[in-house]
Protein backbone atom coordinates (compact mmCIF):
# COMPACT_ATOMS: atom_id res chain seq x y z
CA UNK A 1 0.00 0.00 0.00
CA UNK A 2 1.60 3.49 -0.65
CA UNK A 3 1.29 6.27 1.44
CA UNK A 4 -0.11 9.07 0.02
CA UNK A 5 0.72 11.51 3.02
CA UNK A 6 3.33 14.38 2.14
CA UNK A 7 5.81 14.37 4.53
CA UNK A 8 9.79 16.10 5.40
CA UNK A 9 12.20 13.22 4.44
CA UNK A 10 15.91 14.16 4.88
CA UNK A 11 18.22 12.66 2.44
CA UNK A 12 22.05 12.17 2.10
CA UNK A 13 23.91 13.89 -0.84
CA UNK A 14 27.00 13.25 -2.51
CA UNK A 15 30.02 15.09 -0.47
CA UNK A 16 29.67 18.80 -1.93
CA UNK A 17 26.58 18.66 -4.00
CA UNK A 18 24.21 19.61 -1.71
CA UNK A 19 23.34 22.99 -3.82
CA UNK A 20 23.67 20.98 -6.95
CA UNK A 21 20.85 18.67 -5.94
CA UNK A 22 18.63 20.89 -4.29
CA UNK A 23 18.36 23.28 -7.50
CA UNK A 24 17.60 19.55 -9.76
CA UNK A 25 14.89 18.65 -7.36
CA UNK A 26 13.53 22.44 -7.12
CA UNK A 27 13.56 22.00 -11.41
CA UNK A 28 11.59 18.32 -10.74
CA UNK A 29 9.17 20.44 -8.81
CA UNK A 30 9.71 18.50 -5.88
CA UNK A 31 9.48 20.46 -2.80
CA UNK A 32 12.78 20.66 -0.98
CA UNK A 33 14.92 22.61 1.54
CA UNK A 34 18.57 23.02 1.78
CA UNK A 35 19.53 24.75 5.35
CA UNK A 36 22.26 27.00 3.95
CA UNK A 37 24.33 29.77 6.67
CA UNK A 38 26.27 32.30 5.91
CA UNK A 39 30.25 32.42 6.49
CA UNK A 40 32.93 34.63 6.14
CA UNK A 41 35.83 32.48 3.91
CA UNK A 42 39.23 33.82 3.30
CA UNK A 43 41.49 33.13 0.80
CA UNK A 44 45.02 34.33 0.10
CA UNK A 45 43.94 37.10 -2.07
CA UNK A 46 40.35 38.12 -0.44
CA UNK A 47 37.64 37.50 1.93
CA UNK A 48 33.97 36.52 1.04
CA UNK A 49 30.94 35.87 2.62
CA UNK A 50 29.28 33.00 0.97
CA UNK A 51 26.19 30.87 1.62
CA UNK A 52 26.92 26.89 2.44
CA UNK A 53 25.06 24.06 4.06
CA UNK A 54 24.50 24.02 7.82
CA UNK A 55 24.38 20.09 7.82
CA UNK A 56 26.89 19.00 5.06
CA UNK A 57 25.66 15.75 3.09
CA UNK A 58 21.91 16.70 4.06
CA UNK A 59 19.06 18.00 2.54
CA UNK A 60 15.11 17.77 3.27
CA UNK A 61 12.26 16.74 1.11
CA UNK A 62 8.55 17.36 1.01
CA UNK A 63 7.34 14.23 -0.58
CA UNK A 64 4.92 11.38 -0.17
CA UNK A 65 6.28 7.66 -0.89
CA UNK A 66 4.60 7.43 -4.45
CA UNK A 67 7.89 10.31 -5.05
CA UNK A 68 10.77 8.03 -3.44
CA UNK A 69 12.12 6.89 -6.97
CA UNK A 70 12.48 10.38 -8.23
CA UNK A 71 14.07 11.63 -5.65
CA UNK A 72 16.70 8.67 -5.84
CA UNK A 73 17.12 9.59 -9.40
CA UNK A 74 18.19 13.05 -9.00
CA UNK A 75 21.99 13.97 -9.83
CA UNK A 76 23.49 14.29 -6.47
CA UNK A 77 21.18 12.35 -4.17
CA UNK A 78 22.71 9.23 -2.66
CA UNK A 79 20.36 7.90 -0.48
CA UNK A 80 17.03 8.41 1.90
CA UNK A 81 18.01 8.01 5.91
CA UNK A 82 16.65 4.83 7.75
CA UNK A 83 15.67 4.82 11.18
CA UNK A 84 14.89 1.40 12.49
CA UNK A 85 14.86 -0.54 9.26
CA UNK A 86 12.47 2.43 7.80
CA UNK A 87 12.80 5.70 5.78
CA UNK A 88 12.91 8.40 8.50
CA UNK A 89 10.69 11.22 8.38
CA UNK A 90 10.76 14.16 10.29
CA UNK A 91 8.11 16.39 12.44
CA UNK A 92 6.94 19.67 9.97
CA UNK A 93 7.50 21.29 13.46
CA UNK A 94 11.36 20.21 13.01
CA UNK A 95 11.34 22.00 9.85
CA UNK A 96 9.48 24.89 10.94
CA UNK A 97 12.21 25.40 13.83
CA UNK A 98 15.11 24.99 11.62
CA UNK A 99 13.72 27.42 9.50
CA UNK A 100 12.77 30.15 12.60
CA UNK A 101 16.51 29.55 13.28
CA UNK A 102 18.24 30.40 10.26
CA UNK A 103 16.32 33.53 9.70
CA UNK A 104 17.61 34.68 13.08
CA UNK A 105 21.02 36.92 12.99
CA UNK A 106 22.86 34.56 15.27
CA UNK A 107 25.99 32.69 13.67
CA UNK A 108 24.94 28.57 13.44
CA UNK A 109 27.06 25.71 13.49
CA UNK A 110 26.50 21.80 13.32
CA UNK A 111 28.66 19.24 14.88
CA UNK A 112 28.44 15.67 14.02
CA UNK A 113 30.61 14.97 17.21
CA UNK A 114 30.12 15.59 20.87
CA UNK A 115 32.95 16.40 22.74
CA UNK A 116 33.57 15.31 26.25
CA UNK A 117 35.46 16.33 29.39
CA UNK A 118 39.02 15.11 29.55
CA UNK A 119 39.14 14.64 26.12
CA UNK A 120 41.98 16.37 24.14
CA UNK A 121 40.80 19.08 21.13
CA UNK A 122 42.58 21.01 19.30
CA UNK A 123 41.49 24.77 19.19
CA UNK A 124 40.53 26.00 15.45
CA UNK A 125 40.23 29.94 15.61
CA UNK A 126 40.92 32.90 18.19
CA UNK A 127 43.83 34.11 20.57
CA UNK A 128 44.46 30.52 21.18
CA UNK A 129 44.66 29.02 17.76
CA UNK A 130 46.63 25.74 17.28
CA UNK A 131 46.81 25.23 20.76
CA UNK A 132 45.80 21.71 21.93
CA UNK A 133 43.99 21.43 24.91
CA UNK A 134 42.22 19.34 27.39
CA UNK A 135 38.17 19.70 27.61
CA UNK A 136 37.04 20.43 30.75
CA UNK A 137 33.58 21.36 30.54
CA UNK A 138 30.93 22.87 28.20
CA UNK A 139 28.49 25.43 29.36
CA UNK A 140 26.00 25.98 26.62
CA UNK A 141 28.01 25.06 23.59
CA UNK A 142 28.94 28.84 23.77
CA UNK A 143 31.42 29.07 27.11
CA UNK A 144 33.82 26.25 27.33
CA UNK A 145 36.12 25.50 29.61
CA UNK A 146 39.40 24.13 28.29
CA UNK A 147 42.90 23.14 30.39
CA UNK A 148 46.04 24.47 28.52
CA UNK A 149 48.63 22.66 28.94
CA UNK A 150 51.34 24.50 28.00
CA UNK A 151 50.56 26.71 30.91
CA UNK A 152 49.25 24.55 33.26
CA UNK A 153 45.64 26.41 34.41
CA UNK A 154 42.16 26.34 33.08
CA UNK A 155 40.91 29.24 31.50
CA UNK A 156 37.10 29.69 30.71
CA UNK A 157 37.04 30.79 27.27
CA UNK A 158 33.64 32.57 25.80
CA UNK A 159 33.61 30.58 22.26
CA UNK A 160 31.84 28.60 19.81
CA UNK A 161 32.25 24.86 20.06
CA UNK A 162 32.75 25.54 16.16
CA UNK A 163 36.24 26.85 17.01
CA UNK A 164 37.38 23.66 18.72
CA UNK A 165 37.78 19.87 16.88
CA UNK A 166 38.31 16.62 18.52
CA UNK A 167 41.98 14.89 18.22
Amino acid sequence: MIDQNYRWYPVYTRSRAEKKAYDELIRKGIISYLPLRKTLKQWSDRKKIVEEPLIKCYLFVYISSKEYAEVLMTNGIARFIYFSGKIAAMPDQQIDHLKLLLATEEELAAFDYDIKPGEKVLIKAGPFKDIVAEMVSVHNKQRIILRLDNIGYAIEINTSMAFVEPI
